[in-house]
């Protein structure tokens, strides 16, 4: 069976660099907001390339700290709007949501399934916001006009970065292109802990500082509490594992791209639908999608050939029962395809040559 991701695989590419990593931690004594967390904040903040960096438990808690600052500081108010693409996954959403705000949901490109950056300006209110921009399948989502409306509106620009370590628009980094970015380092992300955790980016020193003060119960001096916070710490093992992984997430990248070259130059199947040349030049390849009209009949196909795959997602989140009744009157039939239709198959770093032959053949066949 070619599994679709083996995350076994994957830490035993670093297993003696992890294992000290994680003993020196143990062997320190020193659990939270320690050494480790202060350097990997720097040197994933350098990498990113932004001037500050804070770690926090998951990815949907640096998206929901960023938008709890800027409620707390003033510039978004309960009630206001920020735009997000409709086929986001649902932490987007959920980040949105939880704050008091109201999510704008955005139809993408079926070539990219980014946001269609010809539809944010027409979906703009006079209580929109923010714009949430997520970097869904490790594509950069990021155009010019997108930087222009933000300007144009006044909106703050927020990255859900979560699937896109390491992608670059031009010479910088995702992550670093709007006011603030969510990450997470859930364990099948380019750059996975072994566990949850998370991070936001940020050139804002009061957001950032914010945005600290939040995740740790709203106290910058313990046992006073400037805010109604949580507890939403990066704990330092998983900082010690990140820092780790962070030094090899460039070669791992170009790992992942080597095969989706393959993928997309040797697969001539016309059913299928796969990213172009286009979208290789700006993607690392979290998840290689392709869409199929038939999608659930060529899972179970390669299925039976021994070829694990994922649908990222089968549900969008405006048809998710959490949010029923919010977004009845909406159309959105391009989400709904791409819902319909996305198939992922393996593309990781510890794919063999013979393993991508085989997926490569057994498409062709289909």
């Amino acid at each position: 069976m070619i599994k679709y991701l083996e995350l076994q695989k994957i830490t035993a590419l670093h297993s003696e660099e992890i294992h000290n990593a994680v003993d020196n931690v143990i062997n320190r004594g020193w659990y939270l907001q320690g050494l480790e967390n202060n350097i990997f904040e720097s040197d994933y903040a350098s990498y990113i390339g932004s001037q500050y960096c804070v770690g926090c438990a998951n990815g949907l808690d640096a998206l929901t700290l960023i938008l709890r600052s800027y409620i707390e500081l003033g510039i978004i108010n309960l009630g206001d709007e920020v735009i997000v693409p409709a086929n986001t996954y649902i932490a987007s959403i959920l980040a949105i949501t939880e704050n008091g705000l109201k999510p704008v949901l955005v139809e993408p490109r079926i070539d990219t399934f980014q946001i269609d950056d010809q539809l944010i300006e027409k979906a703009i209110s006079p209580n929109t916001k923010a714009i949430m921009l997520v970097h869904l399948y490790g594509r950069c989502a990021y155009t010019e006009y997108i930087g222009y409306i933000c300007k144009k509106y006044h909106l703050k620009l927020i990255e859900d970065n979560a699937q896109a370590h390491g992608c670059l628009y031009n010479s910088k980094h995702t992550g670093s292109l709007g006011d603030a970015a969510g990450h997470s380092f859930y364990p099948g992300k380019n750059l996975g802990a072994l566990g949850d955790a998370g991070a936001v980016t940020t050139d804002d020193k009061q957001l950032a500082e914010t945005v600290r003060e939040i995740a740790n119960y709203g106290s910058s001096e313990k046992y006073v509490f400037k805010y109604r916070g949580r507890n939403s710490r990066l704990d330092e093992i998983q900082a010690a594992v990140l820092d780790v992984k962070l030094r090899y997430l460039e070669e791992e990248n170009a790992m992942r791209r080597k095969i989706a070259l393959r993928y997309i130059s040797e697969i001539k199947n016309p059913s299928l639908i796969l990213p172009d040349k286009n979208y290789y030049s700006k993607s690392v390849f979290h998840i290689f999608p392709l869409v199929c009209d038939k999608r659930d009949d060529l899972q179970q196909y390669l299925l039976a050939n021994g070829v694990e795959t994922m649908i990222h997602y089968p549900i969008p989140p405006h048809m998710q029962n959490c949010y029923s009744g919010e977004f009845d009157n909406l159309q959105l039939p391009i989400t709904e395809k791409i819902h319909r239709q996305e198939l992922s198959i393996p593309l990781n770093p510890v794919l063999s040559e013979k393993e991508v032959d085989r997926v490569i053949t057994l498409l062709n066949r289909f």
